[in-house]
């Protein structure tokens, strides 16, 4: 199924717009993170995590205004589809005083409803930093595999656009997540380490998508001259475009149902994935490829193949 046929956009003509727009977006979230920041979890900030279970339906509102009260402050939502609550709280001392201050004044308080302490997880700070760093080697080490398997199929041109291209989206989500951080209770967007699986994601997802591209511009660029490089890269864009919006609409679709039906719980990570899929299928078409055209048009070189000669 193709859902366009023979189209004959000048996405290289158009490369400098589309740079702008993700400067802007870069921009706008590299401002936010340097003067909001991110609102951790408690995986990289330290603290503790309660699940509260009632037994009649309550209110978010009152539940958070007794916790508050009582000194226990932090996010509160929803928690599967059980009148249960997740409670992400700083309180770093010890889990059955915790359980105890959290118990009491919910029987104070919230009256004729008896409730359960399901489960308390706590993460000290040495952890949470630990936890932090793994996250960041895990990112490096994948992005230097995919440094690696571009160079060695395509050439160090071509891994490097590609490696900046899923850099742009990650940074693109990371300053999202800055951005629109607190602002929504039923999506708090909190930094954990279920984002950081999604950033994986985002970073196989984009790098998949943008060798397909490149291997349709290797296709065809063999023995041309580099004064047809500019036909053949938009050419080849305009070949897989069809691909590329089915491929990723279904995606998209799959994701957006997670993200309506999974539950605040795994919102954030839904939210991750839609909005780095969406800006992955633009990166790729708008960034990785005319990267690699303008590199080889700023040095006047032209695309070695693996095992060819110059092409």
């Amino acid at each position: 199924m193709r859902i366009f046929q023979k189209t004959n956009f000048n996405f290289i003509r158009n490369r400098k717009i589309a740079y702008g727009f993700s400067i802007i977006l870069l921009l706008a979230g590299m401002v936010s993170l340097g003067v909001k920041g991110l609102n951790y979890g408690i995986d990289f900030r330290g603290g503790s995590e309660v699940v509260i279970r009632f037994e009649k339906n309550a209110d978010v509102g009152q539940i958070r205004s007794v916790l508050d009260a009582a000194g226990v402050s932090g996010t509160l939502k929803q928690y599967g589809m059980d009148r249960s609550f997740l409670l992400s709280t700083v309180f770093q001392g010890d889990t059955g005083q915790l359980k105890s201050l959290v118990s009491n004044a919910l029987n104070d308080r919230i009256k004729g409803n008896h409730h359960e302490i399901v489960r308390i997880d706590a993460v000290g700070p040495s952890i949470a930093s630990d936890l932090k760093w793994s996250a960041l080697k895990a990112l490096i080490a994948s992005l230097l595999a995919i440094l690696l398997y571009v160079g060695i199929r395509f050439e160090i041109k071509f891994a490097t656009a590609g490696v900046v291209a899923i850099f742009h989206d990650i940074l693109t989500v990371l300053g999202l997540f800055s951005i629109l951080g607190g602002i929504f209770t039923f999506m708090p967007l909190e930094m954990d380490q279920s984002i950081i699986a999604a950033f994986l994601t985002i970073a196989g997802y984009s790098i998949t998508d943008t060798v397909v591209v490149y291997d349709r511009i290797r296709e065809r660029i063999r023995g041309q001259k580099p004064s047809d490089y500019e036909r053949i890269f938009n050419e080849s864009m305009n070949q897989t475009l069809s691909r590329t919006i089915i491929t990723s609409g279904t995606v998209l679709l799959s994701v957006f149902v997670l993200f309506i039906f999974a539950g605040p719980a795994i919102r954030g990570f839904a939210f991750a994935v839609f909005a780095g899929i969406l800006i992955g299928t633009y990166s790729s078409i708008f960034v990785a490829a005319p990267l690699v055209y303008d590199w080889l048009k700023i040095t006047k070189s032209s695309v070695r193949l693996r095992g060819s000669k110059a092409a």
